[in-house]
């Protein structure tokens, strides 16, 4: 009988032993999947500060979002991550921005509004500027990531005040510190 309960006990722990190790592995192979996709996307020749990529991963599955200015941008991005290992499907539901030289405008008056101010310039040096500037029919939303909340406030009124402008949307994160 006693044999028996410590059987029963070493065999729930041999299983709790294999099975904690599955689920760590399950979280790094996800870890991963997740940095190759960012780094793929980042990575694409015209991904640009008027452009703004995300996905969502739900077990092999990708679901691409987010919108664009050139179509082949949509495209290019599907098939960038469909060759990563691990990945089975592709939902792309990137959005195409419809081509108005109204929002070209728009666009290159908010950026030189934002990248311009003393206090957001630093972003603009780098290769992707963090904060993306999204126009769509005069409407500009903000997306992406800034190292405060006074960048965060400074970016959304110099945006609110460039011309021809209806709305702005702010989406930018703050740096966790």
């Amino acid at each position: 009988m006693l044999e028996r309960k410590l059987f029963a006990i070493g065999a729930i722990a041999l299983l709790v032993g294999v099975a904690a190790p599955a689920y760590g592995q399950g979280e790094r192979t996800r870890n991963r999947l997740e940095r190759e996709i960012r780094h793929e996307l980042v990575m694409l020749p015209y991904y640009g500060v008027f452009d703004n990529l995300a996905f969502r991963v739900e077990g092999s599955k990708v679901i691409l979002l987010g919108q664009v200015t050139r179509p082949t941008l949509k495209s290019s991005a599907e098939r960038v991550v469909r060759d990563i290992e691990g990945v089975e499907r592709v939902d792309n539901n990137i959005e195409v921005l419809p081509l108005s030289p109204g929002d070209d405008r728009i666009r290159l008056a908010t950026y030189r509004a934002i990248y311009g101010h003393t206090a957001l310039n630093r972003y603009a040096l780098q290769a992707v500027p963090p904060i993306h500037i999204i126009v769509n029919n005069g409407n500009v939303t903000l997306e992406g990531v800034v190292a405060n909340e006074a960048d965060k406030n400074i970016a959304l009124m110099q945006a609110r005040g460039v011309p021809g402008v209806f709305s702005v949307n702010e989406n930018l994160r703050v740096e966790q510190q």
